[in-house]
């Protein structure tokens, strides 16, 4: 439950969902590296200073949302779709109503 309220949390802030959707669908032409998006790639496009762009990474990576990987002095991004999937898993168990239980409240 933990894991889940973790990745709650990283998902309850605009800026970290602007970075989320620009993850997931990138602008080729700001990329640096076809196929990965650095932090700095996130910085004309969003209109984010460098320090937030981090700092809000940096939530997504500890929640589990997002993947990092360190390639010479950078560090390029990935969605982490598994993450996802656990959220909606879990999140799905109430869009049903449980069957009934007889039970007693006294």
């Amino acid at each position: 439950m933990d894991d889940l309220l973790l990745k709650l949390k990283a998902l309850a802030d605009p800026v970290r969902l602007q970075l989320l959707d620009f993850l997931r669908d990138p602008i080729p032409e700001c990329c640096s590296v076809p196929g990965a998006v650095c932090a700095c790639d996130f910085e004309t496009p969003l209109g984010l200073s460098q320090p937030t762009i981090s700092h809000h990474l940096k939530i997504l990576v500890q929640a589990g949302l997002v993947n990092a990987s360190k390639r010479g002095r950078w560090v390029y991004y990935q969605l982490n779709p598994e993450a996802f999937a656990s959220i909606t898993a879990h999140l799905t168990r109430f869009q049903q109503q449980p069957a009934s239980k007889e039970m007693s409240c006294t």
